[in-house]
C-alpha cells in the first residue's frame, strides 16, 4: 500500500504543481478570462487518463491467460521505462519548471483558446497517462496473488488526495517545500518500487512463455516469509517482494536497481555538471560586469539588482512562487 501511496503522491504532486503554476500565472497577470480553457484542458486530460486506466483494467480481462500475462509484462516494462525517464527528467528540470510553463502559456495566450486548452491538456495529460499506466502495473503486481485491489487502490487514492491538498496549500502560499530534495528522495524510493514492478513484469513474460526460465528459482523463502503474513504483505505492497523469484527476475532486478539508483543519487550526473559550469560562468561574467559598472563609487545599477534577485529566487522552495 505504501508503494502505491508513493506513486499517487509523487505523480499527483507533479500534476498539482503544473496546475498551480498555470492558474497562478493567469491570475497574477490579470488573465482570468483564460482560466476556463485551462480548466477544460485539465478536465479532458483527467478524463482521458481515467479512461486509459479503465481500458487497461477491463480490456485485458477479455484476453486469454497467456495474452494477459504478455500484455501485463510488456506494459509493466514500458511503465518502468517511462517512470525512470520521468524521475531523471524532473530531477533536472524541477527548478526551471515554472519558467518553462510560463513561456508555453505566453505563447498559447497569443494563439487563442484552442492553444490554451492544448497547453493545459498536454501539461497534465502526460502526467495522467504515466500515472495510469504505472499504477495499473503496480496494482496488478501487488494483487496478483491476493486478487484484492482494495488496499493498493486505497493507497493510490490517498496519495493523490495528499498531492491535491499540498497543491492547494502551495497555491495559497501556506506551504513551502524544497522541491529538489523532495523529488530526489521520492524519486529514489520510486526507483526501488519500479525495480519490483520490472521484476514482476519479467515474471509475467515468463508465465506467458515469451521468456524461459520459469522453473529456475533463485531461492524460495516462502516458509521464512509467508506471503500471507503481515510482513510478507508489507514487503509485497512496498517492494513487490516475491519469496520465490526466478533467476531471471533477480538478475533483471539487480541490473536495473543498482546502476539506476546509483546514477540517480550521484551528486553529479545526467548533465548536472554542465549546468553547474554554465552557472559558474554566468555568475563570474555577471560579477565582472558588475564591478566595471559600479566604478569607484560602488553604486549598483538596477539591472544588476534584478539579476541578483532572480538568481536568489532560483527555485529551491515553492509556496510564494506559485
Amino acid at each position: 500500500m505504501f508503494g502505491n501511496y508513493l506513486i499517487g503522491l509523487r505523480e499527483g504532486l507533479e500534476a498539482s504543481l503544473v496546475v498551480c503554476i498555470l492558474i497562478a500565472y493567469l491570475v497574477k497577470t490579470g488573465r482570468r478570462d483564460a482560466l476556463r480553457p485551462i480548466w477544460i484542458g485539465i478536465g479532458v486530460a483527467v478524463a482521458i487518463s481515467l479512461g486509459f486506466g479503465f481500458a487497461l483494467e477491463y480490456g485485458s480481462q477479455e484476453l486469454t491467460f497467456e495474452a494477459q500475462e504478455l500484455l501485463g509484462g510488456s506494459l509493466s516494462i514500458l511503465a518502468v521505462c517511462l517512470v525512470t525517464w520521468m524521475v531523471f527528467w524532473m530531477r533536472r528540470t524541477a527548478r526551471h519548471l515554472k519558467s518553462e510553463l510560463h513561456d508555453k502559456l505566453d505563447a498559447a495566450l497569443q494563439m487563442g483558446t484552442g492553444a490554451l486548452v492544448a497547453t493545459a491538456f498536454l501539461a497534465v495529460g502526460r502526467e495522467g497517462l504515466e500515472t495510469a499506466l504505472f499504477v495499473w502495473a503496480s496494482v496488478r503486481a501487488a494483487t496478483d496473488e491476493s486478487h484484492s485491489t482494495q488496499a493498493p487502490l486505497i493507497g493510490v487514492l490517498l496519495g493523490i488526495a495528499t498531492a491535491m491538498l499540498l497543491g492547494w496549500l502551495f497555491y495559497r502560499g501556506a506551504l513551502r517545500i524544497n522541491l529538489a530534495k523532495f523529488f530526489t528522495w521520492t524519486g529514489g524510493m520510486l526507483v526501488v518500487v519500479a525495480a519490483g514492478v520490472l521484476a514482476y513484469g519479467v515474471h509475467d513474460l515468463q508465465e506467458a512463455r515469451f521468456l524461459g526460465g520459469l522453473a529456475d528459482k533463485a531461492f524460495n523463502i516462502s516458509t521464512t516469509i509467508p506471503p500471507d503474513t503481515w510482513y510478507g504483505t508489507l514487503l509485497k505492497g512496498v517492494f513487490n517482494f516475491q519469496p520465490d523469484p526466478t533467476v531471471l527476475q533477480v538478475t533483471v532486478w539487480a541490473l536495473y536497481l543498482v546502476p539506476t539508483l546509483g546514477l540517480f543519487l550521484a551528486p553529479v550526473g545526467f548533465g548536472r555538471s554542465v549546468g553547474v559550469k554554465e552557472q559558474k560562468a554566468t555568475d563570474e561574467k555577471a560579477e565582472s560586469g558588475g564591478d566595471r559598472a559600479r566604478g569607484d563609487d560602488g553604486a549598483v545599477p538596477d539591472g544588476e539588482r534584478v539579476r541578483d534577485g532572480a538568481r536568489g529566487a532560483g527555485g529551491r522552495t515553492v509556496g510564494d512562487e506559485v
